[in-house]
């Protein structure tokens, strides 16, 4: 995926510890608080490197802190399983062919986005993928909505570790042999190393790369197993970010929230025909009046990428102005900060939508002086992915 959370604030108590803590420490990992959890966002090699060893090689990453949950049908037919998460999500869940996966939203009364998340079809269940700060509510929000024709069965006891870039292939590949022929979004049960893991093709950096669902307590040694291949550095939280904002990936809780919708969000791709209005299961979803109206009739406002002019980054919540001296606020930046990779700043944020088309120069606010900023397309760097 995927998606990612708020960090926590240092004053909260009782931060949880993912499987492969230890690890973290030994390997020189700076430990911050981070949706409720004590994460890496860096290690030795630092953010910049952390960054560009994705880009040219492969990084493994610890996402432990998710959620993964089995919804199974109780009747035992997967094409339940769906039709019930359908009444959730604008998706076309029922597409989603056994060891595939689609990307999702939970959605609510008035059209926002509750949370985003991962479905696999896994042949019998489906298997999601939900943020770390978000999963206790995304539990109840399944266990009061669809208990009655479902099983919802969290899975406390696994950890979540992506491996990304460019030679993730090349290097997993030589533990679990049956990966090389997976496709982009591809998922479901391999061996790796011999452990019996979750894997989809798939990732938050825009790169090629894998997400493994794996035992808690065969993390440690699959992960140090990965970590041995001169290939492979571990990358923290920072480095994580840095590669979904130049791949123009959401940050959930920053780019979208319970204020967007879809396609507030620019998120219309992620809606299959079969949804919308005139499909064969249009609505249906909470917020399905609101998020129809709004395909059919535009939204006020649009997420977008925004390339500065000049060299200083420009940071979540700046202003953004439709001129220089103006001073009617027309956006917000939700997401920015320096593109190792383009070796330039890179932001994105909502504007209204008269101002949302690519080459349009808006001004962001940054302690008190005015900065070009220009309405681009995303990616902001190419996708890697294996078509």
């Amino acid at each position: 995926m995927l998606a990612a959370e708020r960090p926590s604030s240092p004053a909260e108590p009782a931060l949880k510890r993912v499987p492969l803590h230890d690890l973290h420490v030994a390997r020189g990992g700076k430990i911050v608080p981070f949706a409720g959890y004590e994460m890496p966002v860096q290690y030795t090699a630092g953010v910049l490197k952390e960054h560009l060893h994705t880009r040219t090689s492969a990084g493994l990453f610890d996402v432990s802190h998710m959620g993964q949950i089995v919804l199974r049908a109780k009747s035992g037919k997967i094409e339940d399983a769906a039709r019930a998460l359908e009444t959730l999500v604008p998706q076309d869940i029922l597409a989603v062919a056994p060891h595939r996966q689609r990307y999702a939203q939970f959605t609510d009364k008035s059209g926002c986005i509750l949370d985003d998340l991962m479905v696999a079809n896994f042949g019998d269940h489906l298997f999601l993928v939900v943020n770390a700060a978000c999963k206790t509510e995304d539990e109840a929000h399944l266990r009061k909505h669809l208990s009655d024709t479902c099983i919802i069965e969290p899975l406390p006891d696994r950890a979540l570790i992506a491996l990304q870039g460019p030679k993730a292939a090349e290097v997993l590949a030589k533990h679990a042999p049956t990966v090389a022929a997976m496709k982009f979004m591809d998922a479901g049960p391999h061996k790796v190393f011999g452990i019996e893991c979750f894997v989809s093709r798939s990732g938050y950096t825009g790169e090629d790369g894998f997400e493994i669902s794996v035992p808690a307590k065969d993390a440690e040694r699959l992960a140090t197993t990965l970590l041995s291949d001169p290939a492979v550095l571990p990358i923290g939280l920072g480095a994580r970010d840095s590669l979904r904002l130049e791949a123009g990936l959401c940050l959930y809780g920053h780019d979208i929230d319970t204020t967007t919708t879809p396609v507030e969000g620019a998120l219309e791709w992620s809606v299959q025909k079969s949804r919308r209005s005139g499909g064969a299961r249009a609505g249906g979803f909470p917020g399905a009046d609101i998020i129809l109206k709004q395909f059919e009739s535009g939204a006020s406002r649009r997420r977008v990428g925004l390339r500065a002019e000049g060299r200083a980054p420009v940071r979540e919540n700046a202003a953004l102005y439709a001129d220089a001296t103006s001073n009617e606020r027309i956006g917000t930046v939700t997401s920015g900060g320096f593109g190792p990779t383009l070796n330039a700043p890179v932001a994105m944020g909502y504007v209204t939508t008269a101002l949302a088309a690519d080459g349009t120069v808006v001004f962001a606010d940054v302690r008190g002086q005015r900065l070009p900023m220009r309405v681009a397309p995303m990616p902001f760097v190419p996708n890697g992915y294996k078509r």
